[in-house]
């Protein structure tokens, strides 16, 4: 990975910069604009000073409330694959404000079982269905990353994999970021989750989905493509009800102006 995208700040895990992506139109994707992370709990009062100097402004939660607050209920939910035990004390010190917008739908009990029985889950295997299923959750996380105040925003679920990859993958393809490269970026979590999966004391689960993918007769890469074949982000989104205004405040603030 280009080490302009690589964040370091203490006790951030499978965190980097969204900047310096090729885009079809020519500019490389902004430095700085939007970071994809994992579990923000054990970022450190050091690390919360590295990311306000870095000019962080804005923290947004795609985690499900029982993943957030510990409560007699937090165990498993019906959703997703990386789901950690809700820990308290995840906040954000002043300067950085710090919102909630859970994607998955856990609710869709429907949607979310069949994902789990076709072996979707963990993978980005399940982002075609959650894209056709969901366009009102998507357009709703859309437009408050658009509304957001000026500074840089960092989107983050459990593993910072899958929830945080499919923000990408709009994010990216709203600003035409070649495939390749979203599918790269996607790629780089199979080794950046490994850190924080040791340091929460539970299996790596890299195996089991590469099983998955191979179940399917794919890889995590061509999983990403194949996604991507035919998917136009902005006329998803703006049929999914985000406005142009918000769509183009957020390409204006994704892509470097050149010269």
């Amino acid at each position: 990975m280009d080490a302009s995208r690589t964040v370091g700040w203490e006790g951030f895990f499978n965190t980097r910069d969204l900047g310096g992506l090729p885009t079809r139109p020519g500019p490389l994707t902004s430095h700085g604009a939007f970071f994809r992370s994992a579990d923000l709990r054990f970022v450190t009062e050091a690390g919360w000073s590295q990311a306000r100097e870095a000019g962080l402004r804005t923290v947004v939660d795609l985690r499900n409330a029982a993943e957030i607050r510990p409560t007699a209920e937090s165990s498993a939910t019906p959703a997703g694959s990386a789901r950690f035990t809700a820990a308290a004390g995840t906040t954000a010190p002043s300067g950085i404000t710090r919102v909630e917008i859970p994607l998955d739908d856990v609710e869709d009990v429907e949607l979310w079982q069949h994902i789990s029985d076709e072996h979707l889950d963990g993978s980005p295997l399940y982002y075609r269905v959650f894209l056709e299923r969901k366009p009102e959750r998507c357009a709703a996380l859309i437009t408050a990353l658009a509304r957001t105040d000026p500074g840089g925003v960092l989107f983050h679920c459990g593993s910072g994999r899958d929830r945080a990859g499919l923000v990408s993958l709009m994010l990216l393809g709203l600003a035409r970021v070649e495939p390749e490269a979203i599918a790269a970026d996607y790629e780089l979590s199979t080794e950046g989750v490994r850190p924080l999966y040791a340091t929460l004391g539970v299996e790596d689960q890299g195996p089991l989905i590469e099983s998955m993918l191979a179940e399917h007769g794919t890889t995590r890469r061509e999983a990403v493509l194949r996604t991507l074949d035919g998917f136009d982000a902005e006329k998803y989104l703006l049929d999914a009800g985000v406005s142009s205004a918000d769509l183009e405040n957020l390409r204006s603030r994704l892509v470097m102006v050149s010269g």
